[in-house]
């Protein structure tokens, strides 16, 4: 069966998100200025039961994707499978690399990572959200909200669970970070910024062609 090449170029921009967003995770671990609001819940919660990050991220992680599964099933696709399976394996080449290339950088070298890594993240999210082919767990969560609740934009959702992240993060002793605050407030308008101007034009770039031709 022949695919279209939007399609195509919906399966590339899945890809490069997904692949995109764990070499950005690795930055922000490099940087060492706080982690993303996810990954400060996940370990929030696993220092309130005295575990570890990587089982209740597991568990976590399974949750929302149940959520999603039964409130709005069409979040879940081809890039809920790569978030899966190539997120972790990216941000651990990412951050190898970083380590070797950068050694033990100084504070000035770190801001500029994490500003780079954090902006990076927001264009990776925005192509692989606006490529429809699924999403992680966690953002699903946002994305129902604004689409069940429309009268509050996508961005603003994506501050509130942030926040939210955030704030059990840091109620059960995660260390926060300069990153985190920013990621926290930030990451929803940037997202919103690269969908509208880079991501959108991007995928119906063909079909915007087609409706002036015609």
């Amino acid at each position: 069966m022949k695919i279209s090449q939007e399609k195509v170029r919906r399966i590339l921009m899945s890809v490069v998100g997904v692949i995109l967003t764990g070499f950005c995770v690795g930055g922000l671990q490099k940087a060492s200025l706080g982690v993303d609001p996810f990954t400060c819940f996940v370990t929030g919660i696993a220092h309130l039961f005295h575990s570890t990050y990587s089982f209740f991220y597991i568990i976590i992680t399974a949750c929302l994707l149940l959520f999603a599964l039964f409130i709005r099933k069409q979040y879940l696709g081809l890039a809920t499978v790569l978030n899966l399976f190539l997120t972790g394996v990216s941000a651990d080449i990412s951050y190898q690399l970083l380590d070797k290339l950068m050694g033990q950088p100084g504070i000035l070298l770190r801001i500029i990572l994490m500003v780079f890594s954090i902006i990076a993240m927001c264009f990776s999210a925005s192509l692989y959200f606006t490529a429809d082919l699924g999403v992680s767990g966690y953002d699903a969560v946002s994305l129902i909200l604004a689409n069940r609740f429309t009268f509050i934009p996508f961005r603003y959702w994506r501050i509130f669970t942030d926040s939210l992240c955030v704030l059990v993060g840091f109620s059960f002793a995660v260390n926060i970070g300069l990153g985190t605050v920013i990621t926290a407030f930030f990451m929803g308008p940037f997202i919103q910024f690269f969908t509208t101007y880079i991501a959108e034009p991007l995928r119906y770039k063909v079909k915007k062609k087609q409706i002036v031709v015609n």
